[in-house]
Parts: C-alpha cells; structure tokens; sequence
C-alpha cells in the first residue's frame, strides 16, 4: 500500500476510505469472471484518488463496491474508521448520505419526469434533511453553488445541455454535505471545453466543503489534472500505483508507460519516437491468462512473465509496481493475486455488471 505524500508544509491528512484486496468474481452459466482481483486504495480526507485503464479493466466495479452497491466476493471496506462489511442495512442507508456519486451520462442519471427541484431535493428529502419551502430554498442553493440559477428550479432535464445537466448530478451528489464523491467517468460525454468548465467545479467544491473524490477516467490528461494519487488497472488488477505528476512523469510499468504513450499531443516534441502500443486486445476477464495477465501484449515479456504472476512491491516511497522488471529478491510483496477458483458458492451474483 502506498499513498500520496504530504504537500509541502503539510502533514499527512487522515484517511477517510480505504479497501483493501477487494475481490469481486461473478458467475455466469460457462465461467467465473474475475472482474476485480485484489485491488487496495486509500482516499484521504480533501483528496483525489484517480482509477485508469482501458474499457473492462474493472474502474467501474471498483467504484460500485466501495459504496456497497456491490458485494465484495471478499475483501475489506473502511469508510472513516466504520467497517463497512460489518454494518446493517438501517446503517449502511445512514451512511450513504456521506458517500456519493456523479454518473458517466448526465441526462441518463436524471429521471425525465421530475423536476429539478425534485431530482435534487430527493435526497434531502430521503434522509430528512428538509422538506417543504426549506427544501426548495436548498436546491436554489445548491444550484446557484454549481452555476445554475433559481429560474432552473422547475425545469425538466430535457430543457438542459449535457454540461447543464451534469451539474444538476454534482448538485444532487452534494445536497446531503458528502465526505466522499465518486465521480465514475464524470466527464467523459462531455465537450472539451465544458469538460474543463465541470472539472474547475469539481475542484472548487472540493477546497469549499473538503470533498475527498475517486475519480474514474479513461482520459489521462483529465486524471493527471484532478488526481493526487493515481491507479493503473489492468484486467481486474491494480498494476502501478503513486503519486499523480510522477507516475505521468515518469511511469514505470509497461502497461502505464503504453497509456501514457498513447495520449495525444498538440505539438510533439522534436525528434520523440514513435509511440509505443499495447499489442492485440485485453484478454477476456473468464479466461485470463497465466502468469502476468499482461505479458501477451507486453513487449518487454520474459518468459518467467509468462509463468509466474507478478506482485504488487514498493519500488519508491511513492510508488508500487507489480512488474518482474523491478522484482528484486528482497523485495516484500505489498499484495499477491488471489487465484481463480474453479466453483463459486451458490451466493455468488449470477451475472457481470
């Protein structure tokens, strides 16, 4: 496990949210799909957590079972010093006004047959924060914070833009004074120019109330501007991990450097190579395969990446890679990769999501 360091002249602020070797395996009629194998993040109090990979890598999983709308197959879960496998339904809907979350589709997340002043009042009103013309004068409020107006109050989502409505989403996710935010591809259907107008929100909002967020991205450019700390997934597992402009800077994973070889740029510089890709497709999370999950597509493949699976290990004091390119023998293992079992046990979901 590795977090970001403190910012200068600052300590170490506390940690609000931390999982630890979540697994999450579904069961389909043929297979069992490991959509998430071991994954361990921390989330600090006022701080970003960004979550990268390509589509299937598990981003989105992740984000369901931290807020406990999925089960962990196993795993821990600790929001604010409360384990969050340990608590009942009446406690867990309690503590869902502290956790939140801002959907990929803004006009998609908002119900076309409610108002405004309905589709954000509606937490309030669920955790009997207000009612009546207090809760009308608090959606008013909340708009005005995300640069709508009172005159948007009764308006339906079909009457905005996607910009508009996304900040419908934001003002509904802070209606009930949240600590933590998951902002699962939160501008990904956006325009860029209004991707950069919603980001600006996310992070005033974030040094107004303390928000501490986990940021779903398939945009590197976006991560690397909101995030503190990043992880790289690949194939349900957690592959790079530490702080946000060094890993950008300098990423040591192939897998990493392959993505942030790929990100366009506006003007190249003089003379750089030519970009380095990842070979073929993603394996498919049923039939992953042997060893480093990764080695197909890898061009700096040994052959004991193709036997033996790597190990999350501290190569930094701001950085873990799980990678036998820097596998030293006396290196402790941070994490080792929970196998695949044959048979799941009739609780198990039924189907991916």
């Amino acid at each position: 496990m590795t977090e970001s360091g403190p910012r200068p002249g600052e300590a170490e602020p506390p940690v609000l949210f931390e999982a630890r070797d979540l697994v999450k395996r579904f069961r389909t009629r043929r297979h069992v799909v490991q959509a998430v194998n071991g994954v361990s993040l921390r989330i600090p109090r006022g701080r970003t957590v960004g979550l990268v990979g390509e589509s299937g890598s598990g981003k989105s999983t992740v984000a369901r079972l931290a807020l406990r709308l999925l089960d962990p197959t196993s795993g821990e879960l600790n929001f604010d010093g409360i384990d969050l496998m340990r608590v009942s339904r009446a406690e867990m809907r309690a503590l869902r006004r502290r956790m939140q979350i801002v959907f990929q589709d803004p006009l998609g997340s908002l119900n076309p047959r409610m108002r405004v002043v309905n589709a954000v009042g509606e937490p309030l009103a669920v955790h009997g924060l207000a009612k009546g013309r207090a809760l009308v004068d608090r959606v008013v409020e909340l708009l005005e914070r995300v640069g709508l107006s009172s005159a948007d109050v009764y308006k339906f989502s079909h009457q905005f833009s996607g910009g508009q409505a996304q900040r419908i989403g934001i003002a509904r996710a802070v209606a009930t004074d949240p600590d933590l935010i998951v902002c699962d591809e939160a501008v990904s259907a956006l325009d860029v120019s209004v991707q950069a107008q919603v980001l600006n929100l996310l992070k005033r909002l974030q040094a107004e109330l303390g928000l501490s967020y986990l940021f779903i991205a398939h945009d590197l450019n976006v991560v690397r501007y909101m995030a503190d700390e990043v992880c790289v997934m690949y194939l349900g597992q957690v592959v790079e991990r530490g702080d946000g402009d060094a890993l950008f800077r300098d990423p040591r994973h192939p897998y990493t450097r392959m993505l942030v070889a790929a990100v366009p740029e506006f003007a190249p510089a003089e003379g750089k190579g030519r970009r380095s890709v990842p070979r073929g497709e993603p394996a498919s999370p049923s039939d992953p395969p042997p060893g480093c999950r990764f080695h197909p597509r890898c061009p700096e493949a040994m052959r004991r990446c193709e036997q033996e699976a790597p190990v999350l290990r501290r190569i930094a004091a701001d950085r873990v890679v799980a990678c036998h390119l820097f596998d030293p023998a006396d290196a402790p293992p941070v994490y080792s990769p929970v196998p695949l079992p044959d048979s799941l046990p009739d609780s198990t979901e039924a189907s991916a999501t």
